[in-house]
């Protein structure tokens, strides 16, 4: 048999493992991260909108042909 701990205490030890994890997460980030300057981080985030954008209208593009294609089978079909 094994000790038992009360409920409040139970929830305690979780919220420290859960403060250690952020307050460990928060110190990787500030020492162990390489950040990139400033300047590059606006550029890649350019890239990365204009790119969105493209996947979007393109996602949109097939989806108007095959809805376009279903609607013109269906309306075949229906005579």
């Amino acid at each position: 048999m094994g000790v038992r701990i009360s409920p409040p205490v139970q929830k305690q030890i979780r919220m420290t493992k859960v403060v250690n994890y952020i307050t460990d997460a928060f110190e990787e980030l500030k020492s162990n991260v390489t950040w990139l300057p400033w300047s590059e981080v606006q550029r890649l985030t350019i890239i990365v909108a204009i790119f969105t954008v493209v996947f979007a209208l393109a996602t949109w593009g097939v989806d108007e042909v095959f809805r376009k294609a279903i609607s013109g089978f269906f309306n075949l079909i229906k005579g």
